[in-house]
């Protein structure tokens, strides 16, 4: 788990003092009932302020007497878990997972979002999957079928001319500790959707087209093109 990708952006970053909290919860792009009535703003509220501020709370309880630690990005110390003591390490994987795919995730989203993908990211999509419709439809299974609690991806491996592919991760896990680049992401957790949509968790990955944020995913297509 060494992979570093020196185009993607960290969740935080900050010269430290000894004894500084290093990691810290990014504020929403938009605000609580911006994404209504698709995402329910009671939803939004308890899972940025509550789920993703407490595993930022950790996070920095973890690292609180591991000075040389503090001084690495959430990527970082996801993508480099054996360089943390045992004792931390899980804390460390659970924690910081949860903090670098939530931080992307709210990007993700948009009160403008919806509609299709356009450029290099729709002429792809199409490329590997059939159709935009036809990627859709996969990626709504893939979250839908999805065992437990986890996330469903959109992402391409290193090299221009890799195809896109639908990841799963479970838990916090992310697609860069496989060196794989993520390009869209869901949360897929009960506690994205659980409030509005309840058990019927199907509803969730369908309603959630018509806020995703293509202008993010394809500025982060581009990039990994930039590999």
């Amino acid at each position: 788990m060494t992979t570093q990708h020196s185009h993607v952006q960290s969740a935080d970053h900050a010269d430290l003092a000894p004894g500084a909290l290093k990691h810290t919860l990014p504020a929403l792009p938009y605000d609580y009932a911006a994404l209504e009535p698709y995402i329910d703003s009671r939803t939004l509220k308890l899972h940025h302020d509550q789920h993703h501020a407490g595993y930022v709370t950790n996070l920095n309880k973890a690292l609180e007497h591991n000075f040389a630690l503090q001084q690495h990005s959430a990527e970082w110390l996801l993508c480099n878990l054996n360089q943390a003591p045992q004792n931390i390490r899980t804390a460390i994987h659970h924690n910081a997972g949860g903090h670098v795919n939530h931080s992307l995730f709210w990007k993700m989203m948009s009160p403008a979002g919806g509609g299709t993908p356009t450029g290099g990211l729709a002429d792809a999509l199409k490329r590997d999957f059939g159709s935009v419709a036809q990627f859709k439809a996969r990626f709504e299974e893939l979250g839908e079928k999805l065992f437990g609690s986890g996330w469903v991806w959109l992402v391409r491996r290193q090299g221009k001319t890799t195809p896109l592919e639908i990841f799963i991760t479970t838990g916090h896990d992310n697609p860069l500790m496989q060196g794989v680049f993520p390009i869209l992401v869901n949360d897929v957790w009960e506690h994205a959707y659980y409030l509005k949509y309840k058990n019927r968790r199907a509803d969730y990955p369908q309603v959630w087209w018509s806020v995703v944020n293509w202008q993010e995913a394809g500025r982060r297509f581009e990039a990994c093109n930039q590999s």
